[in-house]
Parts: C-alpha cells; structure tokens; sequence
C-alpha cells in the first residue's frame, strides 16, 4: 500500500512524497512557471523537506513549459512584491550581492546530494534558469518539444545558478560556450546525442517514463546506489590512481556491510 503525502505546497513549488520517490512540481503554468527568488525559496525548503526514506526525486513543470526562466518583473524598477528588485540589488554592497545569489543557488545545489538521485521531466520551454534547473538534477528525461536555451548573455548577464558546470561536463567546453554565447535553442535530437537527455520520449509518455526510471532506480540497494553515486560525481575531480583508490574503499564498505562488520 502507497501513501501519497504533500509536504510543501507554496509559491510555485509543491513537493510531495509516495513512499521512497518525491515529486517537485513547478505548479504556475500560466507564467510558464517562470522562476523568482520566492520561488527558489521555496525549492530550497523541498530539499530540507525531503524525508529520509526518499530515494529519488522527480522534477517536473505543469503546463506545456517545464519553466521559460527567470520571472522578467524581476528587472522592473517595482521588482516583485516584497522582494529588492535585481537593479537595488546591484546599486547595493558587493558583498551583500554576492551573499544573496548564493541564496539564490541554493534552490539549485540540493539535487545531488549522494543519498537521492534526482530526475527532471522536461517539456517545452527550459530557458535560462530553467535550463540550470534541470541541469541541477542527475538526470535527464526530455519530451520531443523540448527546447533548452541558456539566454542569460542576450540580456548582459551570465549562467549563475549553477549551470555550468554541469553544461561543460556533459557536452564539453567548446560545445558549452556556443550554446551559452549565443543564447540558441537545443532540441531533443541534440540533447539526447550529446548527453544533455538520457531519454528523448512523446510528451504524452513523460510520466510512464519517469516512474519506469524510478522503479530502476529504487531497484538496487540503497548504500549501494549512494556510494556508486559518490563514486562517479567525484570522478571527474580525481586522478585516475585516486579514483581507484575510491573504489577501493567503497567496495570495501560495501563488503563489510554485506558481511555485517560495522567499522
């Protein structure tokens, strides 16, 4: 028996949890869940949400927009409701900018942590932020319309919540810079050639599809998908001799837990 539970639903988030997989849904499609600091608030708060038992985590849209970006009223004089604009923030102290964009990423940084893999359901639009929105996750399930953008430079900024460090490491450095310099669409053949999609699906197939990757995904023990997760995310840091020394180490955890040796 599944239980199906809500445990945030505010601003533009709604996270809720069935046994081992919660689900984050971007609930304003009539704005194309387009994204403010309200927002990334409150998808911070999800990741401190997250129950223990949770395994994977699936990142979703409503609408016919995964999320076309950052909310533009943020550029207005007025900003949003309660909230600095972007231009008072940048007439401020550098420190106290910097502070509050690294606020910003947190909504951002939570999604691969060893102990979940997370999973985006991107269809339509992922535009600027809502291209490093799912690049935050670990993986990647596209619907045939999708369009990734990175659209931050047409308007004099630059990729800052966290993208692209996952950018260059799945598509590469030259390919990185040219999606990012000049602001160009990438379909889902692309995506799904050059590693930005592990699947490329109808839109009409996204969910089947997701809870399919979740089911394999919950199918192997747990400790054993955390410390392969650990293993690969910190593989690109390490020399060749030091990831074989990680390996080794994790596989000897592993073993002495199979053994039931505590350290």
């Amino acid at each position: 028996m599944t239980s199906l539970d809500s445990v945030l639903d505010k601003d533009g988030v709604r996270l809720t949890v069935e046994d081992a997989v919660a689900t984050v849904t971007l609930t304003n499609p009539a704005k194309r869940n387009a994204q403010s600091p309200a927002l990334w608030r409150a998808l911070a708060e999800a990741g401190r949400a997250l129950p223990g038992s949770v395994r994977v985590v699936v990142l979703r849209g409503e609408g016919k927009s995964f999320s076309a970006g950052l909310d533009r009223q943020a550029f207005t004089p007025e900003g949003f409701d309660g909230e600095p604009s972007f231009l008072d923030m940048a007439r401020g102290p550098e420190a106290e900018l910097d502070a509050t964009i690294a606020e910003y990423q947190e909504a951002f940084t939570w999604w691969r942590r060893n102990d979940i893999v997370s999973v985006a359901v991107v269809q339509g639009h992922a535009i600027g932020a809502g291209f490093q929105l799912a690049l935050a996750c670990d993986l990647r399930i596209v619907a045939e319309d999708v369009q990734f953008a990175m659209r931050e430079t047409s308007l004099g900024l630059v990729p800052d919540l966290t993208g692209t460090h996952p950018l260059v490491n799945l598509v590469g450095y030259a390919r990185a810079l040219e999606i990012c310099a000049t602001g160009r669409s990438v379909h889902a053949g692309e995506a799904e050639r050059t590693g930005l999609a592990n699947l490329v699906v109808p839109a009409d197939q996204l969910d089947a599809a997701a809870r399919d990757l979740a089911a394999a995904l919950l199918a192997a023990p747990r400790d054993a998908v955390v410390e392969t997760k650990a293993l690969l995310s910190g593989a690109v840091s390490r020399t060749y001799e030091e990831q074989r020394t990680a390996e080794r180490a994790a596989q000897g955890r592993r073993l002495r837990d199979l053994a039931g040796i505590s350290d």
